[in-house]
């Protein structure tokens, strides 16, 4: 069962939620959720998913390499999160999770229920959208809140228009 949104009780505020990667259409969803955050007085979110499998070696080694995962993942954070404090001008909330991205995302999705609505991109690659994409294209995913997929040829200018 879906946990109830709780974002237009008093007290909450719908918050959009863009997931972060190292896609080169991650900041059209990182920019619309952020306008549309901005101009719906509401907050954004972005969510870091480091993936389990990379830390399949021994003890030393995995606990250095989560280290250095964690580490890109918040300087990545970092500087999204600046960018998007001089070009939107808001203030994000960064998240870090290491898992299954689209368990991390369903499960932040369920402990903050002023979440309302998933951003993602479509790449333009000719091997498809990409994989957040792709997942929820299939049921397989289908995640408890609506999801908008921003398509990776729009500019900054039209994604202002359009949010």
């Amino acid at each position: 069962m879906v946990s109830r949104r709780l974002s237009r009780l008093e007290g909450h505020r719908r918050k959009f939620m863009a997931v972060i990667d190292d896609t080169p259409e991650c900041m059209r969803a990182v920019h619309y959720a952020g306008m549309r955050a901005k101009n719906s007085n509401g907050g954004l979110v972005l969510l870091y998913v480091i993936a389990n499998g990379d830390f399949q070696h021994w003890l030393g080694v995995e606990e250095i390499m989560r280290a250095e995962a964690r580490e890109e993942a918040e300087t990545t954070l970092a500087k999204i999160a600046q960018q998007v404090r001089e070009t939107i001008g808001i203030e994000p909330e960064c998240v870090i999770r290491e898992g299954n991205a689209a368990e991390e995302i369903h499960g932040l999705i369920e402990e903050d229920r002023d979440i309302a609505i998933l951003v993602l991109a479509a790449g333009s690659a000719k091997d498809g959208p990409g994989p957040l994409v792709s997942s929820i294209a299939g049921k397989a995913a289908a995640f408890p809140i609506p999801v908008t997929v921003i398509p990776d040829a729009l500019t900054d200018e039209e994604i202002d228009a359009l949010s």
